[in-house]
């Protein structure tokens, strides 16, 4: 099996459109409200996925016949039901089959001393990490994230006295840095399918 690790915000949900699920909820009739208030209608609820990223998306799933496993903590507002459903009604052409567990569920004790230290890099690649070792019929796959969770940036910040065993960081990691361009940057493409082929 062939997965992507996909993150929203950054890589598929752009800059260009972040607030604009506040304009949605206006248009509904209510104020601005979280993305975790099950009272809102899905439709409402999350801002738009970039309809060019929605498209490099499809292209490389399929050509790559991938399965999608959401890491972006949009996993915390909605069930996976819930974000299925909102991938489609985005025009991506298959909902995720799961969502990775927290860094709480993984690694508890390590958990109690990131959570003040707001490692979201770390935090998700450990997620990621954890899902991969609980799936063995893995055969290629790839992080996609505008936070940077490769070895060489990880590695700079943390060490042993973190509490890891070895160097963290993703090795399969594709980052996609401009918030407003996302999965569509020139030369992204390109290295997810690297991972992926």
């Amino acid at each position: 099996m062939k997965v992507i690790f996909l993150d929203n915000d950054g890589v598929i949900c752009l800059s260009t459109e972040w607030g604009g699920r506040h304009k949605k909820q206006k248009e509904w009739g209510g104020r601005k409200l979280s993305m975790s208030n099950k009272a809102i209608p899905l439709e409402y609820r999350f801002d738009n996925f970039n309809q060019k990223a929605v498209k490099t998306l499809n292209k490389i799933l399929e050509e790559t016949g991938a399965e999608i496993v959401v890491s972006s903590d949009w996993r915390h507002h909605a069930s996976l039901e819930e974000i299925g459903e909102y991938y489609l009604s985005q025009g991506i052409m298959k909902a995720p089959i799961a969502f990775t567990s927290t860094t709480e569920e993984v690694e508890p004790e390590l958990w109690k001393v990131l959570r003040f230290r707001a490692d979201l890099e770390l935090e998700r690649s450990i997620e990621i990490l954890d899902w991969l070792n609980k799936h063995p019929e893995v055969t290629n796959w790839v992080a996609i994230d505008d936070l940077d969770m490769s070895v060489e940036y990880l590695s700079k910040h943390f060490a042993h006295k973190d509490g890891l065993d070895e160097k963290p960081g993703l090795t399969n990691f594709v980052h996609t840095p401009m918030s407003n361009e996302g999965i569509k940057q020139s030369g992204i493409k390109e290295k997810i399918l690297k991972h992926l082929l």
